[in-house]
């Protein structure tokens, strides 16, 4: 059979189960062959033979052009091709499983056998959004890179950007968005109270002193699409808004009027920086002058001032306490010049007093007169 064939001019090629072969005579494209014994016209070895194994499933042949244009019955017979469109996403399963993710404008060619195959046609010119379920899916084969992800936290706000532009406020879950041709970005705004700390903010008060102040302030995002509209950096600008109303505020008093009216001073700031912030759709809660920090040869100063006045204070209460001592004796003496029954009582709680202390006590006048008295008290 082998030397008949090779008097024909014919050339047996053997292919296997997992093989096709692409077969060329003189250079022309004969066609496509699968499994089992071909003979082929080899006409002083004119043959040429290309085997492609349909495990890798992509047919990837200089040929493939030439097979669609020449032997269109053929290629439809053993190829399978899939199209995007501009604005298109192909997923591309194979048995059931996700094998590949198409993009616009794109062509892929694969083995018909190597299948069975399933397309999943998405249209982006509306909406970039990827189906959650099929973004699961991409995410577990580990083909998702034509998909821009994003998670939007608990207690979070998230801002689509379609192409530089505000399309959409997201909000807490995960997303993904198709990379077709147009960009989508998702920026994370923290709606929760925060808290912003300015230290050491320099202030000239109106008596030429300067002083450095720390403030704190606690704020949340009202509106999370204006806040980022509106300005650049929404808490840079509440930073810049608590310095300058502090400094406006604090420089027309002095110093003095700042130590004794801190909380009213933190009213006036205040309302100024609650009003622009708002208008920037950020909600300020709270606001709070901490500290008044003085330079040291102030502090030292004002501490001298401190002690000396409450020096004062206590020579005042001390000089208090010993007229009214000296005032509750008096009238202790009193009360013993009208009753020497009284007086002679207070001898003798001295004289116990004194006993108490020591161990012999003599007395020379004696306590005749003061019994002599109490005797006739109760005569009387």
């Amino acid at each position: 059979m082998y030397l008949l064939d090779a008097l024909r001019g014919r050339k047996r090629v053997l292919v296997k189960e997992n093989e096709r072969i692409v077969a060329l005579h003189k250079g022309e494209l004969l066609g496509i062959y699968g499994p089992g014994e071909h003979a082929l016209p080899n006409r002083r070895h004119s043959l040429e033979t290309f085997r492609h194994d349909i495990g890798s499933a992509v047919f990837a042949s200089p040929f493939e052009k030439v097979l669609f244009d020449k032997l269109p019955e053929v290629a439809a017979r053993h190829l399978t091709q899939f199209r995007t469109a501009r604005a298109e996403i192909a997923v591309i399963e194979r048995d059931g499983q996700i094998h590949t993710v198409l993009a616009p404008d794109a062509k892929l060619t694969v083995w018909t056998d190597a299948g069975p195959w399933a397309v999943t046609r998405v249209d982006t010119s509306a909406d970039l959004r990827v189906d959650p379920d099929l973004l699961r899916r991409l995410a577990l084969a580990t083909k998702a890179g034509l998909v821009t992800a994003a998670t939007v936290p608990e207690g979070h706000a998230g801002l689509l950007f379609v192409d530089g532009i505000h399309v959409e406020t997201l909000t807490p879950g995960v997303y993904g968005f198709w990379k077709a041709g147009r960009s989508a970005a998702v920026k994370v705004i923290d709606l929760k109270r925060q808290s912003l700390d300015v230290t050491g903010q320099e202030v000239l008060t109106r008596d030429r002193v300067t002083i450095r102040i720390n403030l704190a302030a606690e704020y949340r995002v009202a509106d999370p699409a204006l806040a980022v509209s509106a300005v650049k950096d929404f808490a840079d600008s509440l930073y810049r808004a608590l310095q300058f109303a502090f400094r406006k505020t604090l420089g027309v008093l002095s110093l003095d009027q700042i130590l004794e009216k801190k909380v009213t001073v933190d009213e006036e700031a205040a309302a100024k920086v609650k009003a622009d912030m708002a208008a920037i759709g950020v909600e300020v809660i709270d606001i709070a002058l901490k500290d008044v920090i003085l330079p040291g040869e102030m502090r030292e100063i004002l501490n001298q001032v401190v002690a000396a006045e409450k020096q004062a204070e206590a020579n005042v209460i001390r000089r208090r306490e010993e007229t009214n001592a000296t005032r509750s004796l008096l009238n202790t003496a009193k009360v013993m010049a009208e009753n020497p029954v009284m007086l002679r009582l207070k001898e003798l709680e001295a004289l116990e007093t004194i006993a108490g202390k020591v161990e012999r006590l003599t007395i020379h006048n004696g306590t005749g007169g003061l019994l002599n008295e109490i005797v006739r008290l109760r005569d009387e």
